[in-house]
């Protein structure tokens, strides 16, 4: 950690949400997410259909069509977990709650499982895109770059302003 007058700045660890392709945001096909209008975050092209918290926290969302959970940490970050492209038109088809709104949960708990295959014979990208919808807390971002990754493997800490 960072010290500051003496104080120590706040940071929040990530860890991949599933196993495959890290990649920056910028690289994630969807103009929301790459520019970043969302907020701060990165995406993980999965290998497999079980997604994990990428931190710890609370669930406070689960939307209806079962494609993105929220979540906040001690710190006060809210991440949105969006699982693949374009798939709230899906329905909540290929996607099964493991976690219930409420639930705290620790970093590389499961959360959700999101049948791939089906997503992809629907037309849709499975990509998993990590953002943080308050970016504003943030002081600085770890540097995200392409590589394969197992979930619960260190993504990187964002430091948080005091």
């Amino acid at each position: 950690m960072f010290k500051l007058f003496g104080k120590k700045t706040p940071i929040e660890s990530f860890v991949a949400p599933v196993t495959g392709q890290l990649i920056p945001l910028t690289n994630v096909d969807d103009e929301v997410f790459s520019q970043k209008i969302m907020g701060e975050g990165f995406g993980v092209r999965p290998s497999e259909d079980e997604i994990h918290s990428p931190v710890s926290g609370v669930v406070k969302s689960i939307f209806p069509t079962k494609h993105a959970v929220g979540i906040t940490t001690e710190n006060g970050l809210e991440v949105l977990v969006h699982m693949g492209l374009d798939t709230v038109e899906l329905e909540g088809v290929p996607f099964s709650e493991l976690v219930e709104e409420g639930d705290k949960i620790k970093a590389d708990q499961p959360l959700m499982q999101m049948d791939l295959k089906k997503v992809e014979e629907m037309g849709k990208q499975t990509t998993i895109v990590v953002v943080i919808t308050n970016s504003d807390k943030l002081q600085d971002t770890p540097i995200i770059t392409m590589q394969t990754i197992t979930h619960g493997d260190s993504v990187g800490q964002f430091n948080l302003h005091k």
